[in-house]
């Protein structure tokens, strides 16, 4: 029971980047966008928030220049897609490759380079009073750091937003049919820009959180293909915030699996291991697309550039 507590533990860590880039990228869709630029705004937020926490040594300021980073990508990527109308899959994957160089010219100088000690100590596990001591439950859940419990709170606040408040139903209708939110008086590009703004903030933040929490030190692939892990969760999820933590947890599970496996010494390649996350991204496309639902599909007006003068 204490190796299963312990790594449910470390999965919950694990998938906490992965909580705030699925949830980033599911409120960017549901304004019906399609930002593929996942990685990219991961990376910027990674390299920014690592720079800004070597410079000043400040955890706050740290993690406020990652959701920055991820901001200005994002801003790029909705100039394109929202006022210029450009193809959004193009759009994103250029801002993928764009935050990938951009991540490796200003990170060059500090590859191994450790996080300062104060950062560290700020991002320490801080356990719940009450919760932390629930046998087994309080040390998966309620003994980590402020991020972690960050993230639980950001799962309920944008499921309470998009599925019970009047802003969020206007934002599901702009995915859904932009030309008759249009007609309802609702400002679609304000809200389109608005959430991808968001989505930008929170693909920010995921990333800061690998170079400053999870990792902590710089280094060229230190998001190694969580984005694309994250676009491939917004549809094993639904759509849906509530359910993005647990399909985190499980991909989050998956990637460190290699590593808990290594001490028994079990005839597995690590390779293997290493490839069982993208493996399951690729399973998890392939059973939504034989998988048919009327009630939780991908909003109708998902990846399709509206100009009103064309409703």
């Amino acid at each position: 029971m204490t190796e299963i507590v312990n790594f449910l533990t470390a999965a919950i860590i694990a998938s906490t980047p992965l909580v705030f880039a699925t949830l980033g990228e599911i409120i960017t869709e549901r304004s019906g966008t399609l930002n593929l630029g996942v990685e990219g705004m991961m990376y910027m937020g990674a390299v920014i928030g690592f720079k800004v926490g070597l410079v000043t040594a400040n955890p706050v300021l740290a993690v406020l220049g990652a959701v920055f980073a991820g901001v200005i990508g994002s801003l790029i990527f909705g100039f394109l897609t929202v006022s210029l109308r450009a193809n959004q899959i193009v759009s994103g994957l250029t801002l993928t490759l764009f935050g990938t160089g951009f991540a490796g010219f200003v990170g060059e100088h500090m590859v191994g380079q450790r996080a300062p000690e104060g950062i560290m100590n700020f991002f320490m596990k801080i356990k719940i009073p009450g919760l932390g001591d629930i046998p087994w439950l309080g040390k998966i859940f309620f003994n980590q750091d402020i991020l972690i419990y960050a993230g639980y709170m950001l799962v309920v606040f944008l499921g309470l937003y998009l599925f019970f408040t009047r802003k969020g139903l206007n934002v599901r209708c702009v995915g859904e049919n932009p030309a008759a939110a249009d007609a309802l008086g609702i400002n679609v590009s304000l809200y389109k820009y608005i959430h991808i703004m968001i989505g930008g903030a929170l693909c920010g933040l995921a990333g800061g959180y690998l170079s400053l929490v999870y990792v902590p030190a710089w280094q060229n692939a230190v998001v190694a293909g969580r984005g694309w892990i994250a676009v491939a969760l917004v549809i094993f999820s639904r759509w849906n915030p509530f359910r993005a933590i647990w399909g985190a947890v499980f991909f989050g599970g998956l990637d460190i699996l290699g590593l808990r496996l290594q001490k028994y010494g079990l005839p597995i390649s690590q390779y293997f291991l290493d490839a069982l996350p993208y493996a399951m991204t690729i399973i998890v496309l392939i059973f939504d697309s034989i998988r048919k639902s009327t009630t939780a599909a991908a909003p109708k007006g998902l990846g399709i550039s509206y100009f009103r003068e064309e409703r």
